[in-house]
């Protein structure tokens, strides 16, 4: 391997001129960074802020070490002496960051980039720190590595582009050693009259990955200490540098750069594993169903990155084992022959080799998982092929039949799921078919009523099929339903449901109307129809319930309140004599015609009017009729009004002027008016008319006398009153005081009228089996003298009911008595006396008083109770123990 790089790189020995040596007070210093680039290295993605990164450092040419530098990121600070600091927190998204930073010097500015990178290792961060690896060349070194020399400058330490370009050094990865190797000798033209140093610097020397390569700094011979590896990084790019020891004179950096050979060292790996795809079953040979990739770590585009597929083998090997084939280049899978099925085999698994030096190198496995899916491959079927059913007639919406039906695809896919459609039997649309919730059952219901009269039987033909067309020729399954429609029994039909007729509304009583009569579908049966009208409001109609024909039972009026927009509407009912009556109904409409039958009247009933230089009053007039029967109006005073008033129609002729001709003394006045309408149908309207003593418009009456009298005596009558009222007051408070000495009460001072109660009548006891009612009235006519002293009696004691001889008439007996019992003054009230403890005589249940105390108990023997325990032993003392 060693000899191939020295073929191509034997050919680049260059032997330039090289600057003369000068001495270091004639060297020329330009101010600058001491580093072309800063990095500097953190181990974290985020920065806090205040953290110190590093220097970068800053030579003027004078003794000057504070500089004023300048940030391109103002979340960096560069202090005077060049320390770089954060000033805020960062963080690298990408990994690193780049920015400029720069400082004025002669009037020029002078830059330099910086990097942050985050990259997390132990040890410590070189930042534009040289460490060099000093090596002896091996023996014989010199003679065999290929010599690379600087290019001419043109003197001095000033800068210049290159004029060559140098080939870049070729070396294989995975070298075997040993390590460090020699890889090319790097000579300066001058190192023959001075003693020259060499170094290099940049990424795999003084940067990641650090002493990669070494240089002998005295022979310049370049090594690699350890094996290179590509698919790391394919290219290193280094710069030598060339010193004149004592003389202060530098080469120009030369740029070497070392590409690393490929070698076939990674084997292909799939980009995912499995791989997964899916294939139509009814999918035909040459249909791509997927395609696998694998991607190879080797140089791209070379041979050892050449990755070639194969199908190893397949799993289930059914119906044949070459079910698919794949593209060796593209890894394209393709269908290769028929019989896919997915009710049979719904998965296949294929291993595949991917291989890299076109198929010959190094290989890797995988697998490809093809699922199987489902086409419309399978037709549905209905289980039963006919149906035989029975529907009433006049249902919508009834439910006919329901036919199951199968199919062989995926469940709950559309090619499973099915609809239906009627295609023959139904021209008038009388039924319709929907898919029931199961998505295999079609469900026939009644989309219109159905007449037995007109069909009593239908045939269907009802076809199903998937949500999606069949994916191969298949035959659509049928169904015959046979429908018989079942005669029920329908309700008479008006012609038309509504039906109006024009009518004066004078017409006479038994008048002919309208005869409205209805008919019964039922053909098929012989049924009577009769009529009935059930809500003739106004009660104007009467109807022939077996012919129908309608009359005028009382006088109609187009004014009633009964008539809105001069029609009367009633409900006519048609019913049939079936064993379950069918009842239909129709609308009749009556249009009442207008007759003069209504004279005109006058709103106003009383009005107010000065009896000197009265103002004229406006009557208003309206008559009930329609137009043509009302205005204009005419006006004519009766009797005595003509001597006092005057009345005339206003200039429309719809209202009444009347006015006030002569001195009248206050009072009120009756005013008879005659109006008549336009056909000269009258009425006679009385107004009442009160005058009173004033002038003009302003109408103020003053009080009147009432029955003869003034105020004055009004005032006298009211106060005499009054002072009646007083007197009476007294007198009775001096009766009740009198009375109080006279009499001893009954309870004394602190006694509460509610501790008195007789408890001795309840009723007759067991002799009130009889249920002689007399001992109600035994209570009333018994009860005790003993009656309130605090109210004297002022009206008679009312006559209690005897007891009646008709039980009938207990009721009434219960209730006068009761009225006489509220109206008695000498009767208790409730709070005072309660009786209740009558019960009758002759008790069946005997005596129970020989319970009533201990002291009536004295002949018997209670030392028995003593036996029978400690507690009757208590008992026995307390009734045996005599008097203690």
């Amino acid at each position: 391997m060693g000899a191939f790089w020295f073929v191509e790189l034997g050919v680049l020995i260059l032997f330039l001129q090289v600057f003369k040596p000068v001495s270091s007070v004639e060297s020329k210093c330009l101010p600058g960074f001491n580093s072309e680039m800063y990095i500097f290295k953190v181990e974290r993605n985020h920065l806090q802020s205040g953290r110190r990164l590093g220097k970068v450092v800053f030579d003027d040419c004078t003794s000057r070490t504070s500089f004023l530098f300048h940030s391109e990121d103002s979340r960096f600070k560069v202090d005077g002496d060049g320390t770089l600091k954060l000033k805020r927190g960062v963080t690298l998204h990408n990994g690193h960051k780049e920015f400029y930073v720069s400082t004025q010097s002669m009037g020029k500015k002078i830059t330099v980039p910086v990097r942050v990178l985050h990259e997390a290792r132990h040890g410590h961060h070189h930042n534009n720190h040289h460490h060099e690896m000093t090596t002896q060349p091996q023996p014989g070194a010199s003679l065999s590595l290929p010599v690379l020399n600087f290019p001419k400058s043109s003197g001095g330490l000033k800068r210049r582009k290159r004029d060559w370009v140098i080939p870049p050094i070729n070396f294989p990865e995975n070298s075997r050693g040993p390590f460090p190797k020699d890889m090319v000798q790097i000579r300066s033209s001058v190192d023959k009259e001075v003693r020259v140093q060499y170094s290099i610097t940049g990424p795999g020397a003084d940067q990641p990955p650090v002493g990669l390569f070494t240089v002998d700094r005295n022979s310049g011979v370049l090594y690699v200490t350890q094996p290179l590896d590509r698919e790391k990084k394919d290219k290193y790019t280094l710069l030598a540098h060339a010193i004149a020891v004592g003389a202060g004179v530098a080469e120009d950096p030369m740029e070497i750069i070392v590409k690393v050979i490929d070698m076939n060292d990674n084997k292909p790996v799939f980009t995912q594993d499995p791989f997964t795809g899916t294939v139509a079953e009814v999918s035909q040979p040459g249909d791509e169903v997927m395609r696998v990739t694998a991607t190879d770590a080797d140089e791209e585009g070379s041979a050892n990155s050449d990755v070639r597929y194969t199908i190893i083998s397949q799993e289930p090997p059914l119906p044949s084992p070459d079910m698919f084939v794949i593209n060796s280049v593209t890894g394209g899978i393709r269908v290769n022959a028929p019989g896919l099925d997915r009710e049979k085999i719904p998965k296949y698994t294929l291993a595949i080799q991917a291989a890299d030096m076109e198929g010959n190198g190094l290989n890797s496995l995988g697998k490809a998982i093809i699922t199987v899916t489902d086409s419309n491959d399978n037709a549905p079927q209905f289980v039963t092929p006919s149906y035989t059913v029975s529907i009433p007639e006049n249902k919508v919406d009834a439910l006919v039949v329901k036919m199951p039906v199968t199919d062989g695809d995926e469940p709950h896919s559309s090619a499973w799921s099915t609809t239906y459609k009627i295609v023959d039997g139904d021209p008038q649309g009388l039924f319709s078919v929907s898919t029931g919730p199961s998505k295999l059952e079609g469900i026939i219901m009644t989309a219109k009523p159905l007449d037995f009269e007109k069909n009593n039987k239908y045939t269907l033909l009802v076809t199903v099929q998937n949500e999606v067309p069949f994916a191969i020729s298949l035959p659509t399954s049928t169904a015959t339903v046979v429908v018989n429609v079942e005669d029920v029994n329908e309700a008479p039909v008006f012609t038309p449901v509504e039906k109006i007729i024009r009518k004066p509304e004078d017409l006479p009583v038994d008048s002919d109307l309208v005869l409205y009569t209805a008919t019964d579908p039922d053909t098929a049966r012989s049924q009577k129809v009769t009529y009935k009208i059930p809500n003739d409001l106004a009660g104007w109609l009467s109807i022939n319930k077996d012919t129908g024909l309608i009359k005028v039972k009382s006088l109609m009026d187009r004014e009633s309140t009964f008539v809105q927009d001069n029609k009367y509407s009633v409900l006519v009912l048609g019913i049939d004599n079936d064993e379950i009556p069918a009842t239909g109904t129709g609308t009749l409409i009556i249009e009442l015609e207008d007759v003069n039958d209504n004279p005109p009247t006058i709103d106003e009933r009383m009005i107010k009017v000065c009896n000197k230089e009265s103002s004229p009053q406006l009557l208003s007039v309206t008559d009930k009729d329609g137009a043509g029967f009302t205005a204009p109006y005419t006006v004519q005073l009766q009797g005595s009004s003509l001597s006092n008033w005057t009345a005339r129609m206003n200039d429309t002729k719809t209202g009444i002027i009347l006015t006030l001709k002569t001195v009248l003394d206050s009072g009120d006045y009756t005013v008879v008016l005659r109006v008549s309408d336009n056909q000269g149908l009258h009425q006679d309207s009385t107004i009442q008319a009160s005058v009173c003593d004033c002038k003009g418009a302003d109408v103020q009456c003053a009080g009147k006398a009432v029955a003869g009298f003034g105020l004055s005596s009004i005032l006298g009558i009211l106060g005499a009153v009054l002072l009646l009222l007083l007197l009476s007051l007294l007198l009775l408070m001096f009766l009740r005081k009198r009375g109080g000495e006279k009499k001893e009460p009954l309870l004394q001072e602190d006694d509460v009228r509610d501790n008195i109660y007789y408890y001795d009548e309840e009723g007759g006891g067991e002799d009130d089996q009889d249920f002689d009612l007399s001992v109600l009235h035994r209570g009333l006519d018994n009860r005790p003298d003993v009656f309130r002293n605090d109210i004297a009696p002022t009206m008679a004691r009312p006559e209690y009911r005897p007891r009646p001889a008709n039980p009938a008439d207990i009721g009434n007996f219960i209730d006068d008595n009761l009225k006489a019992a509220d109206n008695d003054p000498t009767a208790p009230p409730y709070d005072s006396l309660l009786v209740f403890d009558y019960e009758g005589g002759g008790s069946e249940a005997g005596s129970l008083s020989s319970l009533n105390s201990s002291n009536s108990g004295d002949d018997q023997d209670y030392d028995l109770l003593q036996e029978w325990g400690p507690r009757f032993k208590k008992l026995s003392d307390m009734y045996g123990g005599g008097e203690d």
